[in-house]
This record gives structure tokens, C-alpha cells and sequence, in this order.
């Protein structure tokens, strides 16, 4: 389990080490084809910042030997909001004084067929808050079976589940898991997580590990950024990256950096801030480190933020998400998650990638190839 390599690692320790990176160290990380996790520490050092130029043509290079001029898309739905956890920063906050819903099938049935009316959407990311008796196994089973007319690709995004439970969900039509660790830093992990399911550091974490076991096709995973030192975050979901990929060789993973957004729980600020340039250092870092994870970018990221980085190393986008459950049809005012940067439409997100020479991707990865279906027919 990565539980028992992380805390061989050291949090302050890694921290030190990224601190300590020099010139020399950026540059031969930068004149390596194949970078472990030290060469990742000095490319999002403060020394890496230098050298963003370089980096960026390096990403573009790798993008596009990997994956073509190309950007998968993908479309979030929240089918409930209600969570027993108390995690200080986010909306769906179990004391947060709001409506709780829980969508019905029907409801679940208008949501899917409203998204497929924004465009071909197949790539589908069903959310939950975490609730083991509202949102249970049979619940997301339930949600897995109706979303099948509509979308070939199915991914889900709620509380860590059993090895078990997830060797069940496949056989509902579940591809891919997508599960955030929020911060690596275990000292202050309960921090941001004082009660409920979620304050469990190592339940969360061996999480991934059960993904794997259970035969997981795709595995996404990533930090908040905004709780802890973010250099640190990202060098520890380096190591976690190359540990599962090394474990669990035949998943395929991709990784996120969300950027803390407003939430309406009370004002919770971020402790750290990413600016612009310190995202694009870590995306075009993380294409370096490893060529073939995929890197998806969400409307938590502004328009001109995700066009930019759309041809130099990001290679998946939503579109027109809404955050708050039955957003796209049922109940379109019901509190949000967290506030979207992006808020175009999927016709104005796929005009702005074309004009960037961009192919939009909408059916769902080639297992046998591992890029993107290039089916003309859908493409648009």
C-alpha cells in the first residue's frame, strides 16, 4: 500500500529537497527523456520557474507525440449533494444550512438526456457527496446502469469504496475512478477533514490500491491546491503516480490540479495560492515527468487559462458543467459545489479549440491504442 512508502518520504524532508534545487538541476532534468521524481522536484522548484520557455516547448513536444492536436472531452454530473463530512473548504459541507437532494432515476434520466442535448458528450463523470446510506453502492450501480444508453464512457468521483465495491461497479459499465487525496500532509490532513467518512488519512489514501486491485481501467487522481505547500503536493502525487503506475501497470492514469475556487460554507480562504504561471510550471513539469498521464484541466479554469494550456500539455476539458446536483435540468438553483471559471458553452469551448488547431475528441479512449478515437463522424 502507498501508505507505508509515503511515510518513508517525509513531508518536510521532500520539501527541503524542492527548495534546494538549483540551475543544473532544472537543466538535466530538462535534457532527460525519461525524469524521476527528483527531476520533477527541480522543474517546479523556484529554480524551475526560470526556465518555463523550455519547458513549455518540451510539453508541446510530448503532447503531441502522445496524443495528436487533441483534447478529450468530458462532462461532470452531480446526481446528489448530500455528504456527512465536515471538510472546511467545500460547499456540500454536512453543516452547511442547504437543500439536500437526491435525485431520482427519473431525474437522473432528464439529467443524462439535458447533457446529451449540449453536444456528443461520451465521456461521462457521475459525483456524489459522501453519504453511505443516500448515496450508497446500489445507488451509484443504479446511476452506472441508466447512464449506458447514453454514454459509453462511465467514470465516478464519490467516497473511497471497497476493493470489492469497485469489482462490482465495473460490472455496471464503471471504466474509470477518479479520487482526490485533497493534501499528502498527514500532519494536517484532520485540519481540513475533522469529521466524518473523509478525516480517515489512510482509508483515502489506500483508496488507489483498491482501485488497482479491483482492475480499474483508468485511475485519476490529484491534489487540492490551495491547503498545503502546492510544490510539495505535486511532488508527493509524483511518487504516488510512479508507485501505482509500477503496481497496477495496466491502469491507465491522469492527474488534475484544482485550484481552490469560493465555496458558500463560511468564506474558507486558500492558504497558498497558484498563480497562472506556477499552474502552467506544473502542468508542462508533470508532461516531462511522465508522457503518456493524461492531464484534464476543469471550468474551475478560466477560459483563457484552459485555450492556452489546451496546446502545451493538457489533453482533457469539461464543458458547460454544472456543479450542483440536477444542475442541467431538475433543479438548476440548487447550491453549488464550488463556483465554475469557465462558464461557455460547449459550442463556444469547441469553436476556441478548433481555432487553435485543436480536435475536440468526444467517444470515449481506444483501449487497444491508448489515444483518443479520431472518428470524424463525432469529432466536432
Amino acid at each position: 500500500m502507498f501508505i507505508d512508502e509515503i511515510r518513508k518520504i517525509g513531508w518536510d524532508a521532500t520539501t527541503e529537497r524542492i527548495m534546494s534545487k538549483t540551475d543544473a538541476d532544472v537543466v538535466r532534468a530538462l535534457n532527460k527523456s525519461h525524469c524521476d521524481v527528483d527531476d520533477l522536484m527541480a522543474m517546479i522548484s523556484p529554480a524551475g520557474a526560470k526556465y518555463l520557455e523550455p519547458m513549455a516547448a518540451l510539453s508541446r513536444k510530448y503532447t503531441r507525440e502522445r496524443f495528436g492536436n487533441t483534447v478529450n472531452m468530458f462532462i461532470p454530473v452531480y446526481i446528489t449533494n448530500a455528504c456527512t463530512n465536515s471538510c472546511v473548504y467545500c460547499g456540500f459541507h454536512v453543516e452547511n444550512k442547504m437543500k439536500r437532494i437526491v435525485l431520482t432515476e427519473d431525474e437522473i434520466k432528464r439529467e443524462y438526456q439535458a447533457i446529451k442535448a449540449l453536444g456528443p458528450f461520451d465521456n461521462l463523470l457521475i459525483l456524489t457527496g459522501e453519504n453511505p446510506v443516500l448515496a450508497n453502492v446500489d445507488y451509484i450501480a443504479r446511476a452506472l446502469d441508466l447512464a449506458k444508453p447514453y454514454f459509453n464512457n462511465l467514470q465516478i468521483e464519490v467516497m473511497p469504496l471497497k476493493m470489492e465495491d469497485y469489482a462490482l461497479l465495473r460490472q455496471h459499465g464503471l471504466n474509470g475512478v477518479i479520487c482526490f487525496q485533497e493534501t499528502y500532509n498527514e500532519a494536517r490532513y484532520k485540519v481540513y477533514h475533522p469529521r466524518g467518512m473523509k478525516s480517515n488519512y489512510e482509508w483515502r489514501l489506500n483508496g488507489y490500491d483498491r482501485m488497482g486491485q479491483a482492475g480499474v481501467q483508468r485511475i485519476g487522481m490529484g491534489a487540492l491546491i490551495g491547503l498545503e505547500d502546492w510544490r510539495t503536493e505535486i511532488a508527493m502525487l509524483g511518487y504516488h503516480l510512479r508507485y501505482l503506475e509500477k503496481t497496477y501497470w495496466q491502469t491507465h492514469y491522469s492527474v488534475n490540479f484544482p485550484r481552490m475556487r469560493p465555496s458558500e460554507n463560511g468564506g474558507f480562504q486558500p492558504n497558498v495560492v497558484m498563480s497562472d504561471r506556477e499552474l502552467a510550471q506544473v502542468t508542462f513539469a508533470m508532461r516531462i515527468f511522465d508522457h503518456d498521464v493524461d492531464i484534464s484541466y476543469s471550468t474551475r479554469e478560466t477560459s483563457d487559462m484552459r485555450n492556452h494550456m489546451a496546446t502545451l500539455g493538457v489533453t482533457t476539458m469539461s464543458a458547460e458543467s454544472h456543479t450542483d446536483p440536477g444542475g442541467y435540468a431538475c433543479y438548476p438553483n440548487a447550491l453549488e459545489q464550488f463556483h465554475v471559471a469557465d462558464s461557455r458553452t460547449t459550442p463556444e469551448v469547441v469553436a476556441d479549440l478548433k481555432r487553435m488547431g485543436v480536435q475536440p475528441v468526444w467517444k470515449s479512449w481506444d483501449r487497444s491504442f491508448d489515444i483518443p478515437t479520431m472518428n470524424p463522424c463525432v469529432a466536432v
